[in-house]
């Protein structure tokens, strides 16, 4: 089976065993996991809190709080980019932003796309990354500097405030399943886009192709 589509079906049998989102995951044995990381959105039964590098032993809560951020911000990321690897392979001709004149696999695309698309992808990630640090990271100029990158004690990783649609759940244990159920996506996402690379990579065929042959 191509390496794509069966990335796709592993990583949807490994979201199905993870069970329920609402459920409690095992106790852990590390103080600083039973403290903080135990309790994080995602760990899930029956595998509880998976860290087999021992991350969370090394880590105290800002360090694993800033892992979660950068975590939850990958995989938003991979979730966009896996859309925009399946868009990108249909769209010909003259698009709403820009002339879309690209072909083949999606992974030849970057040489293919005018200039004028780089400048406004850079402001964009530019202008998101403003935000993100505003709303979420102690300024610079008042963090010790053996503690780079330290996020204020009240922001929950993630929780930027922007819900344009009103899609927030008020009941917290609505929230946290809703948290839940974008890490899990976002994970999934992260091991879809990097079997979407290595697939076109390895043969030089987009990745619709693949579904459809």
């Amino acid at each position: 089976m191509k390496l794509a589509i069966s990335s796709v079906a592993l990583m949807a049998g490994s979201a199905a065993a993870f069970g329920p989102f609402g459920a409690k995951a095992p106790a852990a044995s590390t103080p600083v996991v039973k403290s903080f990381a135990d309790d994080l959105v995602g760990a899930l039964p029956p595998v509880g809190f998976w860290d087999p590098l021992g991350f969370a032993e090394k880590a105290n809560d800002s360090t694993l709080k800033r892992y979660r951020e950068a975590e939850l911000t990958h995989g938003r990321v991979a979730m966009l980019a896996v859309l925009g690897f399946l868009v990108g392979e249909k769209v010909e001709g003259n698009s709403f932003l820009f002339d879309a004149q690209v072909s083949g696999p999606a992974i030849t695309h970057i040489g293919q796309v005018p200039e004028g698309f780089w400048a406004l992808l850079l402001l964009s990630i530019g202008a998101a990354e403003q935000f993100r640090a505003e709303k979420g990271w102690v300024d610079p100029s008042e963090v010790p500097i053996d503690q780079p990158g330290l996020l204020r004690a009240e922001y929950v990783p993630g929780d930027l405030g922007f819900d344009p649609l009103g899609l927030k759940p008020e009941d917290p244990e609505e929230f946290r399943e809703m948290q839940t159920k974008e890490l899990q996506n976002g994970r999934l996402a992260m091991l879809a886009a990097a079997g979407f690379l290595a697939q076109e990579a390895a043969d030089g065929k987009g990745i619709i192709e693949h579904f459809m042959s």
